[in-house]
């Protein structure tokens, strides 16, 4: 069986030593990860351009094929945090959800062609599926984006 970090290698994927802040300057008000028994609930991310928050509506001013290679990044991050949190992949024993939210421009219908950039990666490194959700909104209110980014974390069951 091939480990974690071989399908990574291949994938020439690295993961970096400690996941970045969301820009230079940050300090986030909340912890990386969770772990209560076997299950590692991790905190949701900000896709970032240029080490910057990559913002605007996905079928506007941000094209398909850049929201998922958005989504694949961040997918990369929480890999990084993941890492950090077990200190070995190869423990995952499998994703339990991940919950992509894809901020899209009114008339939008591929958001998930833009999650599909972390939900394969994940098959690519875990080589298995699991549950995935997705949120696509044109307009959500500030305080129902706060409740749905509380709980945008992907579920990682370890060994």
């Amino acid at each position: 069986m091939t480990s974690i970090y071989e399908r990574l290698q291949a994938l020439q994927i690295n993961l970096p030593e400690v996941p970045p802040p969301v820009v230079d300057g940050y300090v986030p008000s909340f912890v990386p990860f969770v772990r209560t028994g076997n299950l590692i609930y991790l905190s949701g991310r900000l896709a970032k351009k240029d080490g910057k928050p990559f913002s605007g509506k996905v079928g506007q001013e941000i094209t398909s094929a850049e929201g998922r290679q958005a989504a694949r990044d961040v997918a990369i991050e929480l890999l990084a945090t993941l890492h950090g949190a077990l200190h070995d992949l190869n423990r995952v024993k499998r994703i339990v959800r991940l919950l992509v939210l894809v901020n899209s421009a009114p008339g939008f219908t591929e958001p998930h062609e833009v999650a599909n950039g972390a939900s394969e990666l994940f098959l690519e490194v875990f080589g298995e599926f699991f549950w995935k959700s997705l949120a696509s909104a044109a307009r959500m209110p500030a305080a129902r984006l706060a409740r749905r980014r509380s709980h945008s974390a992907p579920v990682w069951r370890s060994r």
